[in-house]
C-alpha cells in the first residue's frame, strides 16, 4: 500500500527529509514551495541550487506552491519551515487540516513572542493532537547523500513516532523514538545558541581545550533550562543533545556556528544577516531563551553571553573574559 507524504518547506532540511522519504518503498512525495516562483524553478532545475546544490531531486517528488495539491489524501505532513516563518506559513493549511492529521515538525527553535514551541504552534493553528518531532544531528548536507545519520523521534503519541520511525529508518538513516518531546525540542532549540557560541572560539582563534570546555558548560546550561522547562535530564545526553551539540559546534555546515564565527572575526549582526539566505535558528532563540531564564532566574551565562554579543554590541573577546573571570565553584552545583 502506497504512502503519501506532504513536505511543507522546500530549505535544505526540507529538500534532503524529501529525497530521503522519496527512496522508500511505495512513497508518494510531494515538496511544496512557500513561493510559487521557487517551486517553478526546482521544476526546471530539479535541483535546489540555493539551499542544497548539486544533489538531484528525482522526477518522482512532485514539486508545487498549492497547499492543497500539496497535502491532498497526504497520510503524514512534514514540516520543515523555519520558526520565525512556522505560525504565518502553517496557517495557510488550517483549512485542509483536522484533528487527525498526523504532523512531523523538523523545526529547531523557539518563538520568541509567545515562546512556543515548533509543535505548539502546529498544534495551535491546525488543530490536530497528532504532532512529533523528528531530531539530532542531522545536517542536510550529509543526509542527501546518504551518509550515516541517527535521529530522534519525539512525541507523547507513540503509534504516530513509531510510524515516523518505520517510514524515515533506512540503511543509512537510523531512528530512535523518544516520549520527551518537550525536552527533544528544548535540546535542538539550544545547542544552535551554544553553537554560535563555539563559532565565536573558532573566530577569535581559540583552540581544542577551550571549545570542549564550552560544549560540557553548555550541556549543563541546556539540562539545567530543559529541565525546568518540563523536560527529561536524560534527554539531554542523548543523541537530541549532546550528539546534536557536538555537530552543531564543529560541522562546517552548520550555519549557527559560521554566524559566531563571524562574530568572533569582528563582523557585526546586521552584516552577517545580510548575506546569509538560511536561517540562523540561534540568533532568535539565544533572545527568547536569555528573556525567558531572566524571568525563571536560570544561571545561564554562557547563554546570556552570546545575546550580549548579538543584541548588546558586547566585544566577543570581553564576553570570554568575563566568562573565564566568573567565580568558580564546584563542577555538580555550579
Amino acid at each position: 500500500m502506497s504512502t503519501t507524504i506532504a513536505v511543507l518547506g522546500d530549505g535544505a532540511w526540507g529538500t534532503a527529509m524529501a529525497l530521503l522519504l522519496a527512496g522508500q518503498p511505495d512513497t508518494q512525495v510531494r515538496l511544496w514551495s512557500a513561493r510559487p516562483e521557487n517551486a517553478e524553478r526546482l521544476r526546471q532545475q530539479r535541483e535546489n541550487v540555493r539551499f542544497l546544490p548539486n544533489v538531484p531531486i528525482p522526477q518522482s517528488i512532485m514539486l508545487t506552491a498549492d497547499p492543497a495539491e500539496a497535502t491532498a489524501n497526504a497520510d503524514l505532513w512534514v514540516s520543515a519551515v523555519p520558526t520565525v516563518y512556522l505560525r504565518e506559513t502553517i496557517g495557510r493549511f488550517r483549512s485542509l487540516a483536522s484533528p487527525a492529521t498526523p504532523v512531523v515538525s523538523l523545526t529547531k527553535g523557539i518563538e520568541i513572542a509567545t515562546f512556543r514551541r515548533p509543535t505548539q504552534i502546529i498544534e495551535e493553528i491546525l488543530g490536530t493532537d497528532r504532532v512529533a518531532t523528528l531530531s539530532g544531528p542531522t545536517h542536510a548536507e550529509e543526509v542527501s547523500r546518504g551518509m550515516p545519520t541517527a535521529a530522534i523521534a519525539a512525541g507523547s503519541d507513540s503509534m504516530l513516532t513509531a510510524q515516523v520511525q518505520k517510514l524515515f529508518s533506512t540503511d543509512r538513516f537510523r531512528v530512535y523514538t523518544n516520549s520527551d518531546l518537550i525536552g527533544v525540542e528544548i535540546a535542538g532549540a539550544l545547542k544552535n545558541v551554544i553553537g554560535i557560541a563555539a563559532g565565536i572560539g573558532d573566530g577569535l582563534g581559540y583552540g581544542d581545550n577551550a571549545k570542549s570546555a564550552l560544549l560540557t558548560r553548555g550541556l549543563v546550561e541546556m539540562s539545567r533550562f530543559g529541565a525546568a522547562m518540563g523536560g527529561e535530564p536524560d534527554t539531554f545526553h542523548g543523541l537530541a543533545g549532546v550528539g546534536d551539540l557536538i555537530t552543531t559546534c564543529f560541522s562546517p555546515h552548520g550555519r549557527n556556528r559560521l554566524v559566531g564565527e563571524r562574530l568572533g572575526k569582528g563582523e557585526t549582526l546586521s552584516q552577517i544577516l545580510a548575506t546569509m539566505s538560511a536561517i540562523s535558528e540561534g540568533v532568535t532563540t539565544a533572545k527568547a531563551v536569555h528573556e525567558r531564564t531572566r524571568i525563571m532566574g536560570l544561571d545561564m551565562p554562557i547563554t546570556a553571553s552570546v545575546y550580549g554579543i548579538l543584541y548588546e554590541g558586547v566585544p566577543a573577546a570581553q564576553s570570554v573574559n568575563t566568562l573565564m573571570s566568573r567565580k568558580s565553584g564546584s563542577e555538580r552545583k555550579y
